[in-house]
């Protein structure tokens, strides 16, 4: 039997920033487009991209490293869009446990990361800093870094802000403590990488399906940019009808992760040539990358206009930065500022 379904894989169970493929499928703008679609939750994220480059799944999301890695491995992925734009991402720690913004004072600690990639940019690092990877203890932990650390089962570990840290906040106002002991070593200010892109989540497709069904995947798009333009329009909304999907995520937490997502969140859904740059360049130093590989990307899928590349990406970043640290005091959304 054969289905004319698009089969589209999470890059993890049901979350915050997973709204607008959600909406896009319970407000009715798949059908309107034309298009059957199956979201789908794996057991494993480091199973997506094997899943959808062997063909077994035809899209699905990943981040940037992931999908290049994939590609560089002989899975046939490419990015056709973004969906949450260089959340920041590096070690998160619990202030007080001998751990500071020296990265050195991570030296015989237990770190903790998601997957395979997470433990060759840590080793990268420590070599960066005139470390060896036996100078510190490596605990896969999965999607679990906040709770390993919470537990104490590692002394630090590998997250994203708008999610671990958030998850490591609530974890301290619980506890009658400052959420701002929760802190990061930013991955991207370490390793000189100017931006934190290689955590950017994609929408992938399998080359295949892509080249045998570009209107459909089109289709595919154009509800997901407008899903998406309602939940940047009216967020709280776009929550509500999002938990009344998924109750499992109607708390707190889950809502306050949804608030630090939302200035990541990519309006334009287009590729960035200049992320894409960089985390190509990335990836061959991390030796994941040959040295003559081309970044697996392409907007053509995208029927409106290409918005300009900011010309000051740090600068967009440190409003960024700003601004989440307003929304973990006060809550609220703040959308992405732009940069001219």
């Amino acid at each position: 039997m054969s289905s004319d379904k698009i089969t589209f894989l999470l890059n993890w169970q049901a979350a915050p920033y997973h709204v607008p493929i959600y909406l896009a499928l319970t407000k009715g703008y798949f059908k309107e487009e034309g298009v059957d679609v199956a979201v789908l939750e794996p057991s494993n994220p480091s199973d997506v991209t094997e899943l959808i480059g062997s063909g077994k799944v035809d899209m699905g999301l990943k981040a940037m490293i992931h999908t290049l890695a994939a590609k560089a491995r002989g899975y046939d992925v490419t990015s056709i869009a973004s969906l949450l734009d260089e959340p920041f991402t590096g070690v998160l720690y619990l202030e007080g446990n001998g751990i500071t913004q020296d990265f050195n004072s991570l030296k015989g600690k237990k770190i903790g990361y998601v997957g395979e990639f997470g433990k060759i940019q840590i080793d990268e690092l420590t070599k960066h800093y005139g470390m060896k990877p036996s100078d510190y203890q490596a605990v896969r932990c999965g999607m679990n870094v906040a709770k390993y650390i919470i537990e104490g089962k590692i002394d630090a570990g590998v997250g994203i802000e708008c999610m671990q840290q958030v998850e490591l906040e609530e974890y301290l106002k619980k506890q009658g403590r400052d959420p701002k002991e929760a802190k990061m070593l930013r991955i991207d200010e370490l390793a000189c990488l100017g931006c934190c892109c290689f955590c950017t989540v994609l929408y992938i497709a399998n080359d295949k399906f892509l080249a045998q069904n570009p209107e459909k995947v089109k289709k595919f798009l154009r509800a997901a940019r407008k899903a998406t333009d309602f939940m940047l329009a009216e967020p709280e909304q776009a929550w509500k009808e999002y938990i009344d999907f998924k109750p499992q995520l109607n708390n707190d937490l889950s809502f306050k992760q949804f608030q630090r997502c939302f200035a990541y969140f990519s309006s334009s859904l287009y590729n960035v040539h200049r992320d894409w740059r960089k985390v190509t360049a990335y990836g061959k130093r991390l030796d994941i990358l040959p040295a003559d590989f081309k970044s697996n990307y392409t907007n053509e899928l995208l029927g409106w206009e290409e918005p300009v590349e900011v010309s000051d990406p740090l600068e967009a970043q440190r409003l960024i930065k700003t601004h989440q640290e307003s929304c973990r005091d006060n809550g609220g959304f703040f959308k992405r500022v732009e940069i001219p």
